[in-house]
C-alpha cells in the first residue's frame, strides 16, 4: 500500500517551531517541496498502530506547510511489520520517488533494517522502535530515535514498583522472541540481579501468537508476586485480557512494560486495566505545553485524544521536517546536522537529541489503571505514578557512529 497526501501552505493550522535556538534556517528554493515517507505496518498484526501513525505524520506535515509556506507531502508505506517488506518499500521510495525523509518503523526488527538502507540512500530516518541496538551497537548517522529504548523503559517501569513493593521478590516474565523482547528481558534481568529479585521463570512466544493461556499457566505454576509482560500492542492486550480472565490480578501484581497507551486501554476497557501498571512512552494527560496543544488540535480535527502511535509519529515527523527546513534540504547529512544536539520543548517536556548516538533524551511514564468509578472522562483510564529519564551513555550502549 502506497498513499500520498499533500498539504499546502494555505492550511489554517497553527504551528509550533521545534527548531533549535540559534540555528538560522536557509529557505527552501522557490517551489521546492518536502516529502516524508511513513514506513509503518498498515496491515497485519500491528495495523492499528500504523494507521494512527499515518494520521500523526499528516498533522505534522500540515503544520510545517503552514509554518513555512511550503508544500509538504506524506507517503504512506505499508511495511506489514516485515523487515524485508519494509526495506523494499524504502528502497522504492528512495529510488523511484526521491524521498529522503522517513518517520516510522514501529517494530524494532524493521527499523534496524530500514535504518541501514536509508543510510545507504543518503536519507534521514527517525523511529519510535525500542531495541537498544538502534542507538547502540547498530547506530548510524542517518538514524534517530524519539522513543526511550528498552533499557530506559524497563528501569522507569519496574524500579518504582520494586521500591513500592519490597516484599514482591518473585517475578515471572512473558517475552516476544525477537530483538525488542530480548532487549526488555535482558534489561529486566539486570535490575533483578541488582535488587535481589528472584526471576522464577520466563515464557517466550512468537510474534504470530494470539493464544497465551499456556504461558499464563506456566506463570501461575511458578507462583510469582509479579507478572511482567514484555510484549507489545495486540499481543500484550491479548495476554493481559487472558491473565485477568484467569484471575491473575487477585494473585499477583501485573505490569505491562511497554504499553501502546490509549488505543490499548480503549480495546481492553477499564475493568481489565484497573490496578494494572503500564510503562508508556506517551500519555495524553501529561501536563506539558506542546502536549496540551496537540491534544486540543487532535480533538478538534479528529474528535478523539491522541494515542502513542499518533503522538510518536507526529513528533518524529515534525522533527525531521523542521530539520529539513533548517538545513534547506531533505538530504540526510544536512538534516542530521540540524538535529544533532537540538533541545526543544517536546511532548514529554524538555527533550534533547543527543548528538553522539542520535537518541532523544525524554521522560518515560509509569501509569496505573483506574477503576471505572474514578475515571473523570471516557479516556481517563490511568494516572501517572512516576516519570523519569534512564539512559545508558553512548559508550555503554556500544554506539560507534557509522556511515
Amino acid at each position: 500500500m502506497i498513499t500520498r497526501r499533500t498539504f499546502l501552505s494555505s492550511t489554517s493550522l497553527a504551528a509550533v517551531s521545534l527548531a533549535a535556538p540559534g540555528i538560522v534556517s536557509r529557505a527552501l528554493a522557490a517551489g521546492e517541496a518536502l516529502t516524508i515517507g511513513v514506513p509503518v505496518p498498515i496491515s497485519g498484526a500491528f495495523a492499528a498502530n500504523g494507521q494512527f501513525a499515518t494520521l500523526g505524520a499528516q498533522m505534522a506535515a500540515e503544520e510545517i506547510a503552514a509554518a513555512h509556506g511550503i508544500e509538504v507531502s506524506t507517503l504512506d508505506l505499508d511495511t506489514e511489520g516485515k523487515p524485508a517488506t519494509a526495506v523494499r518499500k524504502v528502497q522504492e521510495a528512495l529510488t523511484q520517488n526521491g524521498v529522503k525523509l522517513f518517520a516510522g518503523g514501529i517494530l524494532s526488527s524493521e527499523s534496524l533494517a530500514m535504518g541501514n538502507e536509508i543510510l545507504r540512500g543518503g536519507g534521514a530516518f527517525m523511529t519510535t522502535a525500542g531495541a537498544d541496538e538502534i542507538t547502540g551497537a547498530d547506530c548510524n548517522k542517518a538514524t534517530f530515535r524519539w522513543s526511550v529504548p528498552t533499557y530506559g523503559a524497563i528501569n522507569e517501569a519496574i524500579r518504582p514498583i520494586i521500591d513500592a513493593l519490597p516484599d514482591a521478590k518473585k517475578w515471572y516474565t512473558i517475552t516476544p522472541q525477537y530483538v525488542f523482547g530480548d532487549g526488555l528481558l535482558n534489561a529486566a534481568k539486570d535490575v533483578f540481579a541488582e535488587k535481589g529479585i528472584e526471576h522464577v521463570g520466563n515464557s517466550y512466544h512468537a510474534l504470530t501468537d494470539k493464544e497465551f493461556s499456556g504461558y499464563l499457566t506456566n506463570a501461575i505454576a511458578a507462583k510469582p508476586d509479579v507478572l511482567l509482560l514484555l510484549n507489545f500492542g495486540s499481543q500484550s492486550s491479548d495476554t493481559l485480557r487472558q491473565a485477568v480472565s484467569f484471575g491473575l490480578k487477585q494473585r499477583m501484581t501485573i505490569i505491562v512494560a511497554w504499553a501502546s497507551g490509549l488505543e490499548q486501554f480503549e480495546a481492553l476497557g477499564p475493568d481489565v486495566c484497573e490496578g494494572v501498571y503500564f510503562g508508556a512512552q506517551y500519555w495524553h494527560g501529561a501536563d506539558t505545553a506542546l502536549n496540551r496543544e496537540l491534544v486540543a488540535k487532535v480533538q478538534q480535527k479528529h474528535g478523539v485524544n491522541p494515542n502513542y502511535s499518533f503522538a510518536g509519529s507526529y513528533i518524529i515527523s515534525k522533527l525531521l521536517l523542521e530539520a529539513a527546513v533548517t538545513a534547506g534540504s531533505p538530504e540526510g547529512t544536512g538534516v542530521a546536522a540540524a538535529l544533532e544536539g537540538m533541545t526543544y520543548e517536546g511532548l514529554t517536556g524538555p527533550e534533547e537529541v543527543r548528538a553522539a548516538d542520535h537518541q532523544v533524551i525524554k521522560d518515560y511514564y509509569l501509569l496505573k489503571g483506574k477503576s471505572k468509578a474514578d475515571m473523570a472522562d471516557k479516556d481517563d483510564y490511568a494516572e501517572i505514578i512516576s516519570s523519569g529519564k534512564s539512559f545508558l551513555s553512548p559508550e555503554q550502549a556500544g554506539c560507534k557512529m557509522a556511515g
